[in-house]
């Protein structure tokens, strides 16, 4: 039988791997980690709190089939997430800044006058990037725009990603824009949802099944050799088809030079108290080093009467060897360089590059799991044209 090799065990690697376990290919799923679900993997602290130990994870989507592919390994209990930005000591704003955030950055009536000129101006329920709000031609608007820049913008992104939101551009800025709307949740997409057991039990069960076998604590790259445009595994040439969803730079030994990532460092605090915040996280624009607090309690179970656990993150530049890489930076000299991997990639026909890392973008899970669910469709389209072609 026709073996698949998928080399990372998250949400990217485990959906293609069920999805070809299920069309009756055999698949080796291999990972670093000693755990399933890459950055998403959680576990149960001995408080009985949910950590999640790379950073909050919540799960939303407009894309039904998405939602009920997952569905069918795990329950859900309904999250809609909130989020506050700390903007100084004493306020915090409501994000994405919103109709909602006028009122808690400026007196009644001339909230009231800005809320009414962007309704009229914009539109209800509009959502507008930043950095298109700045360039807008109406005076107040972009007084308003600057305010927001300067204060939940600007300190913040430097902060998390080194660069200024205009170098960064369009491809950041907009997952967080400003909302013209009352409706303060983060998200506003369809299904907004925390699996009942974890990610890591989601991974799990999107796992389980006779013809994948996983192997954790597994560096691929010791078994699996690229070579003049063949791919060797354990020493032998390997045709069957190869998903690579890590670091497409140690893929190729770095042939082209390490790409660059933001990475982060992160610390938990157990504190004593039933609540910590007002809501699961808060973003902190001003000069704390810490860019963000998350407060698992909030939101991956049940509050516990006395007491929660607090992760602060700290940005920090990818260090090869030394750190995880976990965000692309997208800026022109980078996506230059990636390009030049993806180049090198096309040299193999059985190899496939998926997820965050290996196709140089900040995705969310639902995106993910679609861009799986995508690539196992066309690799099976190909191979259906290749096996037409044969008999013609």
């Amino acid at each position: 039988m026709e073996k698949i090799i998928v080399i990372g065990a998250g949400f990217s690697g485990a959906t293609i791997a069920r999805l070809f376990a299920e069309s009756g290919k055999d698949v080796i799923v291999i990972d670093k980690r000693d755990t399933v679900g890459g950055n998403a993997y959680d576990y149960t602290d001995a408080h009985n709190i949910v950590i999640q130990p790379y950073g909050p994870h919540f799960f939303h989507t407009n894309d039904k089939e998405v939602f009920e592919f997952l569905s069918q390994f795990t329950e859900w209990r309904k999250h809609e997430h909130k989020a506050l930005a700390r903007v100084r000591r004493d306020k915090l704003v409501t994000i994405p800044f919103n109709l909602k955030s006028l009122y808690e950055v400026y007196p009644d009536d001339k909230a009231d006058a800005l809320k009414k000129l962007l309704i009229d101006t914009i539109g209800l329920d509009k959502r507008v990037p930043i950095l298109q709000l700045k360039k807008h031609e109406n005076h107040e608007i972009r007084k308003l725009a600057d305010y927001i820049y300067k204060h939940i913008f600007s300190i913040y992104t430097m902060k998390q990603w080194g660069y200024k939101p205009e170098v960064l551009g369009e491809d950041v800025m907009n997952k967080v824009p400003v909302c013209i709307t009352e409706d303060d949740r983060y998200y506003l997409d369809t299904y907004q949802f925390m699996p009942t057991e974890g990610y890591t039990e989601l991974v799990k069960n999107i796992l389980r099944h006779p013809h994948i076998q996983l192997k954790l604590s597994t560096d691929a790259k010791k078994e699996l050799t690229l070579k003049n445009g063949k791919i060797y595994f354990g020493g032998v040439e390997f045709d069957g088809e190869v998903i690579y969803t890590g670091c497409v730079a140690e893929l190729f030994n770095y042939k082209f030079g390490t790409l660059a990532y933001r990475s982060a460092k992160f610390k938990f605090e157990t504190i004593k108290q039933s609540s910590y915040q007002p809501v699961p996280v808060v973003t902190y624009t001003t000069s704390n080093k810490f860019t963000r607090i998350t407060e698992f309690t909030k939101f991956t179970c049940e509050p516990q009467p006395d007491v929660t656990v607090i992760l602060k993150e700290y940005s920090k530049p990818y260090r090869r060897n030394k750190n995880t890489p976990f965000y692309p930076i997208r800026v022109k000299k980078n996506l230059a360089q990636y390009d030049k991997y993806l180049e090198e990639s096309k040299k193999y026909p059985n190899l496939h590059l998926l997820g965050r890392l290996a196709n140089y973008k900040c995705i969310n899970m639902d995106v993910a799991v679609r861009n799986a669910m995508n690539l196992f469709n066309q690799i099976n389209q190909v191979s259906s044209d290749e096996s037409l072609a044969e008999q013609e």
